[in-house]
């Protein structure tokens, strides 16, 4: 692989980088680290492979921005969920469309919540949307089945990959990669056995050994680095000048099981305690104007996981909250030990998907029951291609109220009838007022909130 960078669209004076070996062992894919890149510039790349005897393919073209090294306007895009639900590329809609239109905004990155796919979802040829009308996918071998083995777990990577908007939007727009449940299979957590689940399609049981195979495809096909991570997987800080930090979490590896929802053992954890600490030291430690949290799972909307709840016990919850506006149980003592232990820290907003719909939602102490801590925002979108679904209730334990809301009254809609989002965070340097927009997947501004700087 080699990698060609210039200043110039017209790769004026280019700087070629010789890349990896793509093999098989990598499944085709390779990365390449540049260095000496100038910061807060705009950067054109071309991409071509060289065979063992010299001949080389038609360059791959695109372009990013560099981060800033001092204060300038910064936008970024971040929205889940890929071709869920069995909702995969659509050619008589223009397929995800969505992507197309977050990249027309030359957004200077994206944030990923997860759900990049739906490992667990296979994809026919035809779906009845509930409408009555029939929706017509692109299919591939790589999708005919539940991921059970690497190059499945692969091809779900290969079959978003079909898709031109998707393409177009990877070409021009650098990203911040996290994970969720569906790239190893739904609501999953550490040790958990498919057994007795009733889960169609896998002989597989073990989730551990899912999880292996879906992190390194997931490794091999997203432009992550493991080096940047503090445990050599996910989480991670990326400074993006000095107006902004991203701390990007891992909500799954370290996670207790989800029928502890309920537990009153204050050890219970969504995060792990070396990942819990490392969270609040590093937003005490960051210089940035704004703290964004990128969480792959929302704090206090419930989110149940019928198929690991105890016959005639309490329902498993695959997120933070499980629906008792009293003291914390389960997962929301640690999260209650964070926001403790950060309410002395200006300017923290939490942004989220996971849910299928798109949320705007206020945390305030005079409305919780746990009150030592400072008011702050949590923002939801997506999906960007998968079934759309109703409203959560939210738990009351940390004042949470839903200030605004867009999601179907039906389960599973098509993103053929709408109710597909993403949402756009501005930073203007001047006033260092953080706006959020929530947007349907046309662009249109569904709802705007401003955050002046504390």
């Amino acid at each position: 692989m080699i990698v060609e960078t210039s200043a110039t669209e017209s790769f004026a004076n280019p700087v070629a980088v010789r890349g990896p070996m793509l093999t098989p062992a990598t499944d085709g894919t390779g990365r390449l680290r540049l260095h000496g890149l100038e910061p807060g510039a705009q950067v054109h790349y071309r991409v071509t492979l060289e065979g063992e005897e010299g001949a080389r393919s038609e360059a791959l073209t695109g372009m990013f921005t560099t981060a800033p090294a001092t204060r300038k306007d910064i936008s970024f895009v971040w929205s889940g969920d890929v071709a869920g639900q069995g909702w995969g590329i659509n050619a008589d809609t223009g397929g995800m469309t969505v992507w197309s239109v977050m990249a027309d905004r030359r957004p200077d990155f994206f944030i990923h919540s997860g759900d990049a796919i739906y490992a667990d979802n296979p994809i026919e040829e035809t779906q009845k949307q509930n409408d009555g009308r029939i929706y017509r996918n692109i299919t591939s071998p790589d999708k005919a089945q539940v991921a059970q083995t690497l190059d499945q777990f692969r091809g779900n990577y290969r079959y978003n990959l079909l898709d031109s908007n998707y393409r177009y939007f990877n070409s021009v727009v650098p990203q911040i990669i996290q994970w969720d449940d569906h790239e190893v299979v739904n609501n999953w957590f550490p040790g958990e056995s498919l057994a007795g689940q009733n889960r169609k399609g896998y002989q597989e049981t073990s989730v551990d050994r899912l999880a292996q195979m879906a992190t390194q495809a997931w490794s091999e096909w997203q432009p992550v680095d493991v080096r940047e991570a503090v445990d050599g997987k996910l989480y991670r800080t990326i400074s993006y000048g000095p107006l902004l930090e991203v701390f990007v979490l891992d909500m799954r590896s370290y996670k207790n099981p989800n029928p502890d929802s309920w537990s009153t053992d204050e050890r219970t954890s969504i995060l792990g305690p070396a990942q819990a600490q490392w969270l609040i030291d590093s937003l005490r430690a960051s210089t940035a104007t704004w703290k964004v949290v990128a969480a792959d799972l929302p704090l206090s909307i419930v989110v149940a996981d019928s198929a690991t709840t105890p016959e005639g016990g309490p329902k498993s919850m695959e997120a933070v909250a499980q629906g008792d506006p009293g003291a914390p149980l389960g997962r929301e003592f640690e999260v209650a030990r964070i926001l403790r232990s950060t309410r002395d820290i200006a300017n923290i907003v939490y942004l989220t998907a996971d849910v299928h719909y798109t949320a705007a939602i206020s945390y305030h102490p005079d409305r919780a029951t746990v009150t030592d801590f400072s008011p702050f925002w949590e923002f939801v979108s997506g999906p960007l291609n998968a079934g759309a679904f109703p409203s959560s209730p939210l738990d009351g334990t940390f004042g949470a109220t839903y200030e605004f809301v867009h999601a179907p009254q039906e389960s599973n809609v098509s993103p053929a009838e709408g109710f597909q989002h993403f949402g756009q965070v501005r930073i203007d340097s001047d006033s260092r007022m953080l706006t959020v927009d929530l947007c349907d997947s046309t662009g249109r501004t569904l709802y705007s909130k401003a955050l002046p700087p504390r």
